[in-house]
């Protein structure tokens, strides 16, 4: 009965976070996560939670489980589930790394707008005043109105 509690305890837990970071837009780290929750319930209903009991006679006891007892079936389902929720990230996120590495935000930036970061995270080197261009105090912001400009905003 402990057991039984510590593993759904677990899993529930595990599911509460993949849902956290499915909140914050993170699918591929939500969808890691949800499948690992999946394997403590599924090797609790598979019977191969506690591992050292599976030896000798009781190893006879749960293959004859296996067969007949639809609460093993259901583990090996979620332990299946899981294990190919686990492959399918694993090949998208491989995937997605080769198609755009340089893109890549670093790991403690958050979410940003691309053309407003870039310009507020690098800032020009100041420029000598040409002449026929005009210093209207604005500096890098003059190059995003420019920008907007060219695309109609």
């Amino acid at each position: 009965m402990l057991t039984a509690a510590i593993t759904f305890l677990l899993t529930a837990g595990g599911v509460a976070v993949a849902g956290l970071r499915a909140r914050r837009r993170r699918f591929l780290s939500a969808t890691r996560w949800f499948a690992v929750a999946l394997l403590p319930a599924g090797l609790y209903l598979t019977g191969l939670f506690p591992l050292a009991s599976t030896i000798g006679r009781e190893f006879a006891d749960w293959a004859a489980k296996l067969v007949f007892d639809p609460r093993v079936w259901a583990g090996i389902v979620l332990l299946g589930v899981s294990a190919v929720l686990l492959v399918t990230t694993r090949w998208v996120g491989r995937r997605g790394a080769v198609e755009t590495p340089a893109e890549r935000p670093a790991a403690g930036a958050g979410p940003e707008r691309p053309a407003v970061a870039r310009a507020a995270k690098a800032p020009k080197a100041p420029e000598k005043q040409q002449p026929g261009k005009r210093d209207d105090g604005l500096g890098d912001f003059a190059d995003i109105e420019e920008i907007l400009r060219k695309r109609g905003i």
